[in-house]
């Protein structure tokens, strides 16, 4: 199962503290795009997501969305709000663009931390990568079919998760 096993779960990406990443090493955060960053029956990040995005830069972290989505123009519209290059589409779990966005970016794996709302794609792709893993809650109930499904299966596997910061 430690495949499955994020690092730790958090209810949402506003609620991760930096500075606790920066003394665990972390310079670099790969981040999700859908229902992570973006909530799936929206086109925009909220707020907070951005203001925390513009704060582990602050911090020096850089970011990087490594995205599922196909939608290039969705991604780029995303990419450029929040302030984050783009490695899309990123067929995760496969951890290739995990990879690819480590080295735009300029760091190791031990220095990254992959944060994102599924374990079937972003947990397992961080993992295989060798990459510190951040499960947040989905920012919205609305999902693909299929997603459903999946998540439907995660919790017949581990149960409801319990998130900090709820």
């Amino acid at each position: 199962m430690g495949l499955l096993k994020p690092w730790r779960c958090i209810a949402s990406v506003d609620r991760i503290d930096i500075d606790a990443l920066l003394r665990e090493g972390v310079r670099c955060v790969l981040i999700d795009r859908d229902n992570t960053c973006v909530p799936r029956d929206d086109t925009v990040a909220p707020p907070e997501i951005l203001d925390w995005l513009a704060r582990a830069r602050e911090a020096g972290m850089r970011t990087m969305m490594v995205s599922n989505n196909t939608h290039k123009r969705a991604v780029a519209r995303s990419s450029a709000e929040l302030g984050c290059e783009a490695v899309a589409p990123a067929f995760k779990p496969v951890p290739f663009a995990l990879g690819i966005a480590m080295r735009q970016a300029g760091v190791t794996a031990d220095q990254t931390v992959m944060v994102g709302d599924q374990v079937f794609t972003d947990v397992i792709a961080g993992n295989l990568a060798g990459v510190r893993t951040i499960l947040v809650r989905p920012q919205s109930e609305k999902d693909l079919w299929y997603t459903l499904i999946i998540r439907r299966i995660d919790r017949a596997i581990f149960g409801e998760r319990t998130f900090e910061g709820e």
